[in-house]
């Protein structure tokens, strides 16, 4: 467990004052989560593993290399996934949302380090007991090589931004891929939740940061996005928006 987690039961207070913490049948995001294929029994089975850990922003999940010891929902808050370069630089590889999964490793090690982008919270599975429930929950061991495909294409999406795209074309379809997991999450889609830096965009879509800052600027200016407050993105005009993600 990375040392800076908060880790308890799911069902143990926090405090004497503190909420207990919901059980599933009252968690938000189980209908997005790898959960939402399991009967309630197997969800009993499931929360049996099932530790709650809460971390703050800033705060790392875990480092690249470490021992892939978890795989977590994320309940609340958002996570940057990245790796760092030979020379010491940094590639983003992805954003994770409410209703994400976290924490897949192909290997005994994580291949990317995961950084809290906001306060986090996490419903965390030891590795090894959640792989022996596999065979008695089929379901869940298909939902979870779904998870994998979609990483798989993720990563290929990312290469087409990295590969064939200007920077305005890249900006304009990160902005819509945001909208679109809003969409798929049944959260709210306008103005759309934005909790990481430029920095952070330019590092995943391989742009300096004053080109992500003056490509926000000129969508602005051109009416086609609003900035409404810090962390927000309002899409003006989805269809402009389109146009530009498409090379129109």
């Amino acid at each position: 467990m990375a040392p800076n987690i908060v880790e308890f039961p799911l069902s143990q207070k926090r405090s004497a004052s503190a909420m207990v913490e919901s059980p599933c049948d009252d968690c938000a995001i189980r209908e997005a989560s790898v959960c939402s294929v399991l009967k309630q029994d197997e969800l009993i089975r499931l929360r049996g593993i099932s530790t709650i850990g809460h971390l703050e922003s800033g705060g790392t999940v875990f480092h690249e290399g470490d021992p892939a010891e978890h795989l977590s929902n994320v309940i609340e808050g958002s996570v940057k996934l990245y790796k760092l370069l030979p020379d010491g630089r940094r590639q983003v590889t992805g954003f994770l949302f409410p209703g994400d999964f976290l924490g897949v490793a192909l290997n005994e090690t994580y291949a990317y380090s995961a950084e809290a982008m906001s306060k986090l919270r996490i419903c965390r599975f030891p590795r090894r007991r959640l792989e022996g429930l596999l065979n008695e929950l089929p379901k869940l061991e298909h939902r979870l090589l779904e998870v994998a495909g979609n990483e798989i294409v993720a990563a290929q999406d990312q290469m087409l931004l990295l590969g064939r795209k200007t920077a305005r074309e890249r900006v304009a379809s990160f902005l819509l891929i945001l909208r679109r997991h809003a969409e798929q999450r049944r959260q709210q889609l306008n103005p759309v939740d934005l909790p990481m830096s430029r920095a952070d965009i330019g590092d995943y879509l391989g742009l300096t940061t004053e080109t992500v800052s003056r490509t926000f600027t000129q969508l602005r200016k051109d009416g086609i996005i609003g900035l409404p407050a810090q962390g927000k993105v309002d899409i003006r005009r989805r269809d402009a928006l389109e146009n530009i993600a498409e090379g129109a």
